[in-house]
């Protein structure tokens, strides 16, 4: 720098850059660093490696030895915290327990001014201690040594009770040390100089949990007292988690609420239920109230959240069980659902009232609760009323009942209080189709509704002993409304459902009368039918017509003393009308469940000619033609084949019932159509195999033929076999067929085999035993020498099988 620049113009002179550049700069100079600090930690941990893995390699490198790098510390498994406090609680267990021991054991070798004198000083320098601790900062350890001293302050009502009231009620003195050990703890723990602990508090409510009890106890109070001591404690405790903010006694608190209430709720809900009269009733309801009480104060009080939610329901539900209890003793027996049901459906009105919601909603869950339960209650009432004609399946026809509740119990016990238990179910249908207005739940509730409807009309008869021909009609309005109802899209998959459920049970009902049974029967089948035409019902309604009205062509047999094979001719109009009416509805959703049913009613006739061959071979034969009438139609070809299996079928029962015992009477019905269908498919299809064509069909006559052949000691079968198979072969190879060329000339082969054995053997047994070992060598050579040419000859043959169709 020049000595004529001055002092003051070397500022301006100086590059200073603007804080971005800076910025950036120092940025860069930073990412160098890290970088090469990156690079260099690397290394590091590649050379400690290195030597690591060196040091055991080199037994002999023991004069100078690689320093390793020392491990990383064991990770401590406890906190200094957790070890101070396990060690402060030890601590205070083992002073509580010296003391205990001292109190129990040494207490009575030293005089009263003694004993006074010790209890007062210890107990007096362990509630005192906490205050220097605290000062100091010795949290844990003032915590510690107040829990030793609320311990002595127990053991000092122990001692002074054994001094002084040795003689008094235990009860009764628990009762008062423990209000007076709760007071004093509380006073303790509100001290200025103190009130950082958090144990005094606490421990004063737990002390506070027993005063009441024990005074209950001890003044030989009845159940109801004690009772009431329970839940006012329960009271109490919710009061103190309501209102204090610290943890440490809400928690506490909370716990003691619901302990108690656990207690108490149960034992004044049972002392309600087993009320014998007015009087014990209200006071049982009394201390539900008061419950209640609680429990709803405490929803009212709490936030809206899922905990007031609770507590609302369950208030609630204990408003009902005090309500209904008063009315389980006031009205006459078999009104107790009802009364309880009165009360739960009441408690809707807060529905409209200003009310938080979550009190208003748990008390809609409340008397859904209770609806559900009223619902439960007439379940085995239902029961009866639907399933107990069933048992008419075992005694058909036996006689018309003297009632409905007759025909209903014809198995089972009929449940007492039959029509105060269906006021329920009308009463729970009646709000859920009148007060429930939510646009998501009502479809749920409307459904509802309409199920509890039709069950209750279903038990109406039983319930109230209606005459029997009156359950008939009242059980088939229903099932019709319901039907109805389902035609005109109301509530369509509920309604359809109602009607065939009811259907079911009103058919086993009719079964006591021969005549209601074929009127039922035939009203259920037209009405089904009728039904069917709504395309929406019919794959439903039509096949249980078609079930109702395959039930109704045997009840119409036996009721004309028809025998079952005659039964059974009745029976195949179902399957008649299956196969007409199947095309003619929409959709195959629909036709295929009518054509099972259908198949179904086919096989029943079936079954119920099997017994009787002529008839049997005459039900076969009209399944054939229903069968083959399906098959017209161009969806439904593969089911002639079924129609085929089911006239063969029939022409061989018919003739195993003529005791016709030709083998061939039994194949050529086959053969003969399988040939005809054959040759107009290869009219049809030129390309078509022959074997495809006629192999089925050859082969049903020709092989059975040739097995019978075979055992039959006669000439005449085989030599027509063979006529016939001759004449095949000549046609396949006419007509260059293989199907009739090589089953035509096997059959040929063998049946002239078999006419020639005795023949051969003959001459087996003619020529001596050396010719025929010689016959065999000789053609062995024959062929060994002219095996090229026959293997030529060999594929010559297959090529012209081949070339055959």
């Amino acid at each position: 720098m020049s000595r004529h620049v001055t002092r003051t113009t070397l500022p301006g002179m100086t590059h200073v850059p603007p804080p971005a550049e800076e910025l950036r700069f120092l940025d860069a100079e930073l990412r160098q660093l890290d970088a090469r600090r990156a690079q260099l930690l690397h290394r590091r941990a590649w050379l400690v490696a290195a030597l690591q893995a060196a040091v055991p390699a080199s037994p002999t490198n023991r004069t100078n030895p690689v320093r390793r790098v020392p491990p990383d510390p064991p990770r401590p498994e406890a906190t200094a915290p957790g070890v101070q406090n396990l060690l402060l609680l030890l601590g205070g267990v083992l002073l509580t327990l010296a003391a205990a021991v001292f109190t129990l054991v040494s207490w009575g070798d030293m005089g009263i001014a003694g004993r006074a004198l010790v209890l007062g000083a210890v107990t007096a320098a362990a509630l005192g201690a906490p205050v220097p601790l605290l000062r100091r900062g010795l949290r844990s350890t003032a915590e510690s040594v107040a829990g030793l001293g609320l311990a002595l302050t127990v053991l000092d009502a122990y001692a002074v009770h054994q001094v002084a009231f040795a003689g008094a009620d235990t009860a009764a003195y628990t009762a008062i040390a423990s209000a007076l050990l709760a007071a004093l703890w509380t006073a303790y723990g509100l001290l200025p100089l103190v009130s950082g602990l958090r144990l005094p508090l606490p421990a004063a409510l737990a002390a506070a949990q027993l005063p009441l009890l024990c005074w209950a106890i001890s003044v030989s109070a009845g159940s109801y007292v004690i009772t009431a001591a329970l839940l006012l404690t329960a009271g109490f405790d919710t009061v103190v988690a309501l209102r204090v903010t610290a943890r440490s006694v809400r928690v506490p608190a909370v716990v003691g609420a619901y302990g108690m209430g656990t207690w108490g709720v149960p034992a004044a809900g049972w002392l309600s239920w087993g009320a014998a009269g007015p009087s014990a009733a209200a006071r049982a309801a009394a201390l539900l109230l008061l419950a209640a009480a609680i429990a709803l104060g405490a929803a009212w009080r709490l936030p809206n959240a899922a905990l007031p939610t609770g507590n609302a329901l369950a208030g609630c539900l204990l408003l009902v069980a005090a309500g209904g209890g008063v009315l389980r003793v006031t009205l006459p027996g078999g009104w107790t659902v009802p009364g309880y049901l009165a009360c739960g459906v009441a408690l809707l009105a807060t529905v409209r009232t200003r009310l938080p919601e979550h009190l208003r909603q748990g008390a809609v869950q409340a008397s859904g609760t209770v609806q559900a339960a009223a619902v439960t209650c007439a379940l085995p009432l239902f029961a009866v009323a639907l399933l107990g004609p069933l048992g008419w399946v075992a005694q058909p026809w036996s006689g018309v009942p003297s009632d409905a509740r007759a025909a209903a119990t014809v198995h089972t016990p009929w449940p007492p209080y039959p029509w105060q238990l269906l006021l329920g179910p009308v009463a729970v249908a009646a709000v859920l189709a009148f007060l429930v207005r939510d646009e998501t739940r009502r479809p749920w509730a409307v459904t509802g509704s309409a199920c509890l409807a039709w069950a209750t009309v279903m038990a109406v008869p039983a319930a109230f002993q209606l005459p029997y021909t009156a359950a008939l009609l009242l059980q088939g309005a229903a099932t019709g409304a319901a039907l109805a109802a389902a035609a005109f899209r109301l509530l369509p998959t509920t309604t359809t459902a109602l009607a065939l459920g009811g259907s079911v049970p009103l058919a086993f009902l009719s079964l006591p009368s021969q005549t209601a049974t074929v009127a039922v029967l035939s009203v259920l089948t037209a009405a089904l039918a009728a039904a069917s035409a709504r395309p929406h019902l019919a794959p439903l309604t039509a096949p249980a017509s078609l079930v109702y009205g395959t039930a109704l062509a045997c009840a119409t047999g036996a009721a004309a003393g028809w025998q079952t094979q005659h039964t059974a001719l009745l029976v195949l109009v179902v399957p008649l009308s299956a196969a007409l009416v199947a095309p003619r509805l929409a959709g195959p959703h629909a036709r295929v469940p009518v054509e099972v049913t259908g198949a179904v009613a086919g096989l029943l006739a079936i079954g119920l000619a099997i017994t009787v061959p002529p008839v049997l071979a005459l039900v076969l034969a009209l399944c054939g033609v229903i069968a083959a009438g399906t098959a017209v139609r161009a969806d439904r070809r593969p089911v002639g084949y079924a129609a085929a299996v089911l006239f063969v079928l029939a022409s061989w029962v018919r003739l195993a019932s003529w005791d016709v015992g030709t083998v061939e009477a039994y194949t050529l019905p086959v053969t003969v159509p399988a040939l005809c269908v054959g040759a107009w498919r290869r009219h049809r299809d030129p390309r078509a195999s022959s074997w495809t064509a006629y192999g089925a069909g050859l082969a049903a006559t020709l092989l059975p033929s040739l097995v019978a052949a075979w055992h039959d000691p006669h000439w005449t079968r085989p030599l027509l076999l063979g006529a016939a198979a001759l004449l095949l072969t000549l046609l396949g190879a006419r007509r260059r067929l293989q199907a009739p060329l090589v089953l035509g000339g096997s059959v040929l082969v063998l049946d002239t085999l078999h006419e020639l054995a005795p023949y051969l053997v003959q001459m087996t047994g003619a020529l001596p035993r050396w010719v025929p070992p010689a016959l065999a060598g000789l053609l062995l050579l024959a062929l060994g020498a002219t095996y090229e040419q026959r293997i030529r000859d060999v594929r010559r043959v297959r090529e012209v099988l081949g070339r055959m169709s």
